[in-house]
């Protein structure tokens, strides 16, 4: 029997790419904060930040540190980055609202 595809993270492209930019890298610069040079090339942040691509699991752990953020925050479709990055103090995200401004999970 086949495996299920594993859902994709929809969010996860949009929060890799402003976790890079607010970091003030390219993509190259990128590769080497999160000390990837040797295993990975600029094209592969270009797909993890385009949504072709889902980096593995080591990556999104660094990129999570450089954000100072827990990985959760990356993976969770319903939590938002913190405003300003890296984080002062290490952060659980913030809980999106829904449109009549409740928080979706409490």
């Amino acid at each position: 029997m086949k495996n299920p595809a594993r859902t994709r993270l929809k969010r996860l492209p949009e929060k890799l790419l402003r976790i890079r930019l607010e970091l003030g890298l390219s993509q190259n610069g990128m590769l080497e904060h999160l000390g990837f040079t040797d295993e990975l090339f600029r094209s592969n942040v270009s797909q993890y930040e385009l949504g072709t691509r889902e980096p593995p699991l080591p990556v999104l752990l660094q990129y999570a540190r450089a954000a100072n953020v827990f990985v959760d925050v990356l993976i969770d479709d319903e939590l938002d980055l913190p405003e300003k990055l890296p984080a002062r103090s290490k952060t659980e995200g913030i809980r999106r609202q829904t449109e009549s401004g409740i928080n979706k999970r409490q």
